[in-house]
């Protein structure tokens, strides 16, 4: 087995844990099969890479967060001031060392398995919390100085060697706060609520954080002017004590600068001493939540029956058949509950709803709200059909895809109303909601006479959606396992964006003719009722097709 680097390093303090009653050597074992097994998992953020399965994906990860990292580049580059610059570096690092940690190493911190296989055998209880805690903060630091490496180089040039150590050693207090900090917050969920509770936020914080980091550098230069935030004086308000980042931007101005006003000399003592102190609280609180962590493997156990509950009411209301109404409600459901899915569709949701304004931010930086007001920009919401292919392809997969042989059972053999069904359910519990929302933004926007026009982009994306089922390869819903989804082609999906594309050129020519958009409104209708029609009389050939 290899003996990794970091371990080496840490054989030079083997005396330190063996005075703390932790039992070195099986401790670094542990943390040797731990890290072996580590390049064999996949980060959040390379979760949609069809390459992730070729050596070690947290390694090349590291890559991509040394490449994001240089946003942090210009907050060090000044030294006009210290406290604003820094506590705004320290507010986007925690932010994404916090849902880091929580996307990709709450596996690690929650993990069941240690308590049953290793305490089995004889290995005391703090030895096993020890290895636990150092190997997610190994990869802490891994991450974290990768994502703060080009902001470290270049404090080290611009700003001196002690600028540099006091960034190093906050960074590390840092990183220390948040493996508390989320420990803690992780035995509060579980001392109020089960393990699903906290199963949903996890996959949920993996969704913002995905999010963030694909629209996260889109907004930082549209948003910021960073020729004149250097300049803002420091106004000492109470809520500005509940912001570690502000801890940690106060060593700073106070060494460098040395500014001892009260308040900057108050924020950096919290900044050294909360992070101890919240480490320590950890340790100490271990033994509580490792007990806790058995609530992972129950749920509350209460189940209601909610036969005629509103997903019922929207399947009468959206569908015809029985059959089709069934297969609505399953679909809904599968949408809600099943956490990889909603991992790896929702991120494609929350784009599509942010790419529209990202791209009305250029226009109202250069020209004012005037002007957008007055233009045909709301064009830009046909990006929320970007998303749809990639939709409808996740919809064939599932964690749960061994229960497909339901399949071979189903007592008729049209699979139009299984297709049917869940594509309907896809439109009206996710692309639906989140078109009402941003159109009441964008009536907001352009004054509210944009209605016609918005009732036309949903019924060019609705037909839009049946050109893309029609399109892609048909896989029955839930039917397949999520690994296969990275063997399956993506190039259809460009002559697809091209298609929305066209579709909003016809309407964009609408505009120019009298009555044109009644015209067009008209004949998309039409379309839409013959299209929907034949679309999904379509055979699966296949092991999960009706027999």
């Amino acid at each position: 087995m290899k003996d990794f680097k970091v371990l080496k390093f840490m054989d030079r303090f083997k005396g330190l844990f063996k005075s703390f009653g932790i039992d070195y050597d099986t401790m670094r074992k542990i943390l040797q099969v731990k890290l072996t097994l580590d390049g064999r998992r996949v980060p959040t953020v390379m979760n949609n890479n069809s390459y992730k399965n070729e050596g070690n994906s947290i390694k090349k990860s590291l890559g991509f967060y040394i490449l994001l990292g240089l946003v942090l580049v210009p907050f060090v580059i000044s030294n006009q001031n210290y406290l604003f610059q820094m506590s705004f570096l320290f507010g986007i690092l925690m932010f994404m060392m916090m849902t880091i940690l929580i996307s990709d190493f709450s596996s690690v911190l929650l993990d069941l398995r240690d308590k049953d296989i290793i305490l089995s055998k004889p290995v005391d209880g703090k030895t096993l919390s020890a290895a636990k805690t150092i190997h997610i903060m190994i990869y802490m630091f891994f991450i974290t100085f990768s994502f703060t490496g080009p902001s470290l180089a270049v404090s080290l040039y611009r700003n001196g060697f002690l600028f540099f150590i006091i960034f190093l050693l906050s960074i590390i207090l840092m990183d220390l706060l948040i493996v508390a900090l989320t420990a803690l917050l992780y035995l509060l969920i579980l001392k109020f609520f089960d393990g699903e509770k906290l199963k949903d936020i996890i996959n949920y914080v993996q969704i913002i954080l995905t999010i963030a980091l694909s629209v996260g550098y889109q907004l930082i230069g549209r948003l910021f002017d960073f020729s004149n935030i250097m300049n803002i004086d420091f106004v000492p308000k109470w809520w500005q004590y509940l912001l570690p980042s502000m801890w940690f931007g106060g060593p700073f101005e106070l060494i460098l600068k040395r500014n001892y006003d009260p308040h900057i000399i108050f924020f950096s003592v919290l900044a050294v001493i909360v992070p101890i102190l919240a480490i320590i609280i950890y340790v100490k609180l271990t033994p509580t939540f490792e007990d806790n962590l058995q609530k992972l493997n129950s749920s509350s156990g209460i189940v209601k029956a909610k036969n005629k509950g509103f997903n019922y009411h929207l399947s009468q209301l959206a569908c015809r058949t029985k059959e089709e109404k069934t297969f609505f409600r399953f679909a809904t459901n599968m949408m809600k509950k099943e956490r990889d899915f909603k991992l790896r569709v929702y991120p494609s949701l929350g784009l599509s709803l942010v790419f529209p304004f990202i791209f009305l931010l250029s226009d109202f930086k250069n020209e004012g709200w005037e002007y957008i007001a007055s233009s045909k920009l709301y064009f830009n919401i046909y990006f929320i059909g970007l998303m749809i292919p990639t939709v409808l392809m996740m919809i064939g997969y599932s964690n749960k895809y061994k229960g497909a042989w339901i399949y071979k059972i189903l007592p008729f053999n049209d699979t139009s109303a299984i297709f049917k069904g869940t594509i309907k359910a896809f439109i009206i519990n996710l692309l639906l909601p989140m078109y009402i929302f941003e159109s009441i933004i964008f009536m907001i926007i352009f004054k509210g006479r944009i209605g016609l026009d918005l009732v036309i982009i949903f019924i060019n994306i609705v037909l839009f959606t049946a050109i893309c089922f029609i399109i892609l390869e048909k896989t029955l819903p839930f039917s397949e396992p999520f690994e296969s989804a990275n063997k399956s082609g993506k190039f259809i999906i460009i002559p697809l964006f091209l298609t929305i594309a066209a579709l909003a050129g016809v309407h964009y020519l609408s505009t120019k003719i009298v009555y044109g958009r009644y015209i067009y409104l008209l004949i998309l209708v039409t379309i839409n009722l013959f299209i929907w029609k034949k679309a999904f009389n379509v055979k699966i050939e296949g092991n999960h097709s009706p027999q």
